[in-house]
């Protein structure tokens, strides 16, 4: 059985010139050339791209990214050229560091009456857009269902992302990690942390399933890992990515404690302490006493209504009765209140980062 490869066709008005270009400058090899006494036609390989250079070929001449981890020495360092057959090719980092935008402070309410269209997504999951302006490029928080249960047409794949939070407000899902042993059931009440690069693969949800998914910086890139079966054989709890641990809290069993706010209890997730202070995340009901005007000094502060009903008050604001479904933001310095919890009322907050101060009093 022979071996199937596939080319690209580009355009040359004149084949000579571009054996050098494509040969001594950008370092593929010329596998083909022909006919011998003209030739019009010549083929290259390299950087795991074949092309096929055919002259008075009627395609346009297009356009080739080279990502490499060393730019500046390839091509002596030029990092934008033009082959003589017209092709542009842009030399770039292999692995660019990620650039955390600077956050541009709003304050946001986002409420699910006022019926935010549904996108589908990845692996044909639906997802509602929490934060639409994402603070300058800083967030992304999205409301994530898949309404069919099943298998879930998933990959093994990663986020190159400084922080990732999946947290289950409804039904159940399985997912497998690296290094983190066999596949585990998030149910409703239940987060994952994903650090940084972890490799991970969705395989079966509940009817329904809704999750609320928070990332950072909005724009971050999913990569596949072709090579990579789950679950892996090591099992390595401690393993960190990035400074950061997998965790997995369960609502099951959790201690209830004071919240920083009057009025309301809370539940911690152990993240800021496995995220080494990267990010905090809480759920929170209602607790003794009246709640109280405060301030907070994170640089980001969100908030998802998981279940009842809640006032939001903000300074200079009008008051917003919100209810399950809703999310806001609260930029640092202002001051707000959330009055009139129902008695079963549940917040998850998630902060960046996770330890910050509370000022109380209006």
């Amino acid at each position: 059985m022979s071996d199937t490869i596939a080319e690209i066709r580009l355009p040359t008005q004149e084949l000579r010139n571009d054996i050098p270009f494509y040969t001594k400058v950008l370092g593929m090899k010329m596998d083909m050339i022909y006919p011998a006494d003209d030739p019009r036609t010549a083929v290259f390989s390299g950087h795991g791209l074949r092309l096929r250079i055919e002259k008075g070929a009627q395609e346009s001449p297009g356009t080739i990214r080279i990502l490499t981890e060393d730019p500046d020495g390839f091509a002596e360092g030029q990092r934008c050229l033009t082959a003589p057959n017209g092709t542009m090719v842009e030399i770039e980092e292999r692995h660019p560091p990620m650039v955390m935008p600077e956050t541009v402070h709003s304050f946001v309410v986002r409420r699910l009456k006022d019926q935010a269209p549904w996108i589908i997504g990845r692996a044909g999951m639906h997802y509602r857009d929490l934060v639409p302006d994402r603070l300058g490029g800083s967030i992304i928080a999205s409301h994530i269902r898949i309404p069919d249960g099943g298998p879930v047409p998933d990959m093994v794949h990663f986020h190159r992302v400084g922080f990732q939070l999946i947290f289950c407000i409804h039904g159940w899902v399985d997912v497998v990690y690296e290094d983190q042993g066999d596949k585990m059931r998030l149910t409703a009440g239940d987060c994952f942390i994903q650090p940084p690069e972890i490799r991970h693969r969705v395989l079966e949800a509940s009817d329904n399933v809704q999750v609320i998914e928070i990332g950072v910086p909005a724009e971050h890139v999913t990569e596949i890992d072709h090579e990579m079966t789950l679950p892996t054989p090591d099992y390595r709890p401690e393993r960190e990515w990035q400074g950061q641990r997998f965790v997995y809290n369960r609502a099951e069993g959790a201690e209830w404690v004071p919240f920083r706010l009057p009025g309301y209890i809370c539940r911690d997730t152990t993240i800021a302490e496995n995220t080494k202070g990267v990010a905090g995340v809480q759920v929170v009901r209602r607790g003794d006493g009246a709640p109280q005007w405060a301030a907070h000094d994170t640089d980001i502060h969100f908030t998802f209504v998981m279940n009842g009903t809640v006032t939001l008050e903000g300074e200079r604001r009008e008051p917003y009765r919100l209810e399950q479904g809703d999310a806001f933001v609260i930029p640092p310095g202002m001051k707000t209140r959330l009055s009139e919890p129902s008695q079963d009322v549940e917040l998850l907050e998630v902060t960046l980062p996770g330890v910050f101060n509370t000022t109380l009093g209006q």
